[in-house]
């Protein structure tokens, strides 16, 4: 595996703020003054593809229903952490769209006055969903596609689906969302040399396509196998093809933006796994079983469906939301070291 090991350093030592259990309203801050504003629930656990690095093709444990949010119970969380100053809002899961009140939960968002309401998708359902999304209030769509290559995308996904996915991409580029992307987890001989091809798809489209680092979530176990191929690899690769890319102005928290002159849209690179960003975060993480986790990298878990289900009022709700979000390790490198890795699929975790 190849990386920047001067990226792997210890992390300063700040002395610890303490927790006041009566600080309440106003905005959600951890002890090292990130502000976060921006919640990704993930509403199941299922999906309808096995990526390779997700998920096992075959023998993966999920969850019995029960055990995860409701709907309404999500619909509740929405309301707690909207009136805790969070103002975007994404679904993920497993694959969202197999949830059947989906758009009922982008619908509830909108009109809870969420005005950036985001959701990631494999795309295979998207067809029949993506007018119903974008009226119930749904702004932008990010749709996950590691490959444009037929056979490739059954080396990855272990099922066929590129053209589906990729009609699905052109009929949200049809539709009035503010906001399309393309996310790409890059892999060293899996897809690596189609860089430019996904550049390319930019020209002409106002889309935006973003390069994922891998990151040691599998229990395939292809993060040990060499595949990595980080962010400064990317960028490498993309100036080599594209010398006059001139850095964007957007605003992210995740990833660096770029622009090649002249064309439509624009190409974002995420250090998923090099976590040169984790200063300015402002994300706040629920898993299908209603556990916050302050962190990508982190494995404490602040138990959120256990108070609503032993009935908690949204003050004690918001309370232990704003107590797991103080609790946020510095950076994603301390909370990797001190974790016992308890999920070791993204399809646990949350996309």
């Amino acid at each position: 595996m190849e990386r920047d090991t001067d990226l792997v350093r210890p992390t300063k030592t700040l002395k610890l703020k303490s927790f006041s259990s009566t600080h309440n309203g106003g905005l959600i801050k951890d002890q090292y003054g990130r502000t976060f504003d921006y919640v990704r629930i993930a509403v199941n656990e299922r999906c309808n593809l096995r990526c390779v690095y997700c998920m096992p093709e075959e023998g993966v444990d999920f969850l019995p229903q029960n055990d995860l949010l409701t709907t309404d119970e999500i619909m509740r969380l929405i309301s707690v952490l909207t009136e805790n100053g969070v103002k975007k809002i994404r679904f993920t899961g497993g694959e969202p769209l197999l949830h059947k009140g989906i758009v009922s939960l982008v619908g509830f968002a909108a009109n809870a006055g969420v005005k950036s309401i985001h959701l990631t998708t494999n795309g295979l359902l998207l067809e029949k969903v993506a007018k119903p999304l974008l009226d119930a209030g749904l702004t932008g769509i990010n749709i996950s596609l590691d490959t444009l290559d037929h056979q490739k995308f059954v080396e990855i996904t272990r099922r066929e689906g590129v053209e589906k996915v990729i009609d699905a991409l052109n009929l949200a580029l049809s539709l009035e969302f503010r906001s399309v992307k393309i996310n790409v987890v890059f892999m060293r001989d899996f897809n690596h040399r189609e860089i430019g091809d996904f550049v390319e798809l930019t020209r002409e489209k106002p889309l935006t396509v973003r390069f994922i680092e891998l990151m040691p979530f599998d229990a395939h176990q292809i993060w040990k196998t060499g595949k990595f191929f980080g962010a400064e690899l990317i960028e490498k690769e993309i100036r080599r093809l594209h010398p006059g890319i001139e850095p964007d102005s957007g605003t992210a928290t995740e990833h660096s933006l770029f622009k090649v002159p002249g064309y439509a849209g624009k190409v974002g690179i995420i250090p998923a796994f090099t976590r040169s960003f984790c200063g300015e975060c402002n994300r706040i993480r629920v898993t299908a079983d209603g556990k916050i986790r302050n962190c990508l990298y982190s494995d404490d878990e602040f138990d959120l469906k256990g108070l609503i289900r032993n009935g908690a009022n949204d003050v004690e709700i918001g309370k232990e939301i704003r107590h797991a979000m103080w609790m946020k390790p510095e950076d994603g490198w301390v909370a990797q070291r001190q974790g016992d890795h308890g999920r070791e699929s993204m399809t646990q975790i949350g996309g």
